[in-house]
């Protein structure tokens, strides 16, 4: 069976307080995106890529796929408005419908191979797998007036990373279904075959290092994480 990656590259960095979208930000020389691609791409089980871009970058995202001269990038597609679009957009490029397919924050460039090759495999029992981590804080539910209203057990508790995974039928149906019902909005792809009960969502675990690029902070500590992981290389 075919597994075929899409990255979602389409934001804008207005979080980051960048002037370009926070995906052509660089890291340890290279751009945030150009590292995304580099996992996946050198993956053994990957069979190709899908970049979502922003539609006012995809001159540069192909500037950066002649550059690298990846082998497994099939195509570059314009983003919706919004995550869900984009990610349907991804998803709709696919036309082989017996399938696995990951998606993939762009802005996630610590992904590793055993996460792939976990989720990968996750897909031989389960129609759809999230990858995510234990909350190493106390999560408080709050009520309209910004009161306390419950502490909710922190051992049932994960905190959501990607990718997010899929037998290629489900998340199609989940997506064509949230279409349907005018649905826009859901910020994950596992929120929709968790909403239509489309099937059990198994749980990967992911990692620290596996952080989503979002503050100007967070461009700080990745450069730490790669010095980090390039001694433990050495």
């Amino acid at each position: 069976m075919n597994n075929y990656a899409i990255i979602l590259a389409s934001g804008s960095g207005e979080r980051a307080g960048l002037k370009i979208p926070k995906q052509f930000a660089i890291i340890a020389g290279k751009t945030i995106l150009e590292h995304t691609i580099e996992k996946f791409d050198k993956h053994n089980l990957i069979s190709g890529i899908i970049i979502v871009s922003n539609p006012l970058y995809i001159d540069k995202v192909k500037d950066i796929l002649i550059k690298n001269n990846y082998e497994k990038v099939l195509k570059v597609l314009p983003g919706g408005k919004t995550r869900q679009q984009s990610s349907y957009i991804g998803i709709s490029a696919i036309k082989d419908i017996n399938s696995n397919v990951l998606i993939h924050d762009a802005v996630r460039p610590f992904i590793d191979d055993e996460i792939i090759s976990n989720c990968i495999e996750a897909l031989s029992n389960y129609n759809a797998v999230n990858v995510a981590i234990e909350s190493s804080d106390t999560i408080f539910e709050i009520d309209n007036n910004n009161l306390l209203k419950s502490n909710l057990n922190r051992k049932l508790l994960r905190r959501c990373q990607t990718p997010q995974c899929f037998k290629l039928e489900t998340i199609k149906k989940a997506h064509e279904l949230a279409i349907y019902d005018n649905l826009t909005e859901n910020t994950d792809d596992c929120s929709l075959v968790l909403k239509y009960n489309l099937a059990d969502i198994y749980i990967v675990n992911g990692s620290v290092n596996n952080i989503k690029i979002t503050y100007p902070i967070d461009l700080e500590i990745a450069n730490l994480i790669y010095e980090k992981q390039k001694k433990e290389n050495t």
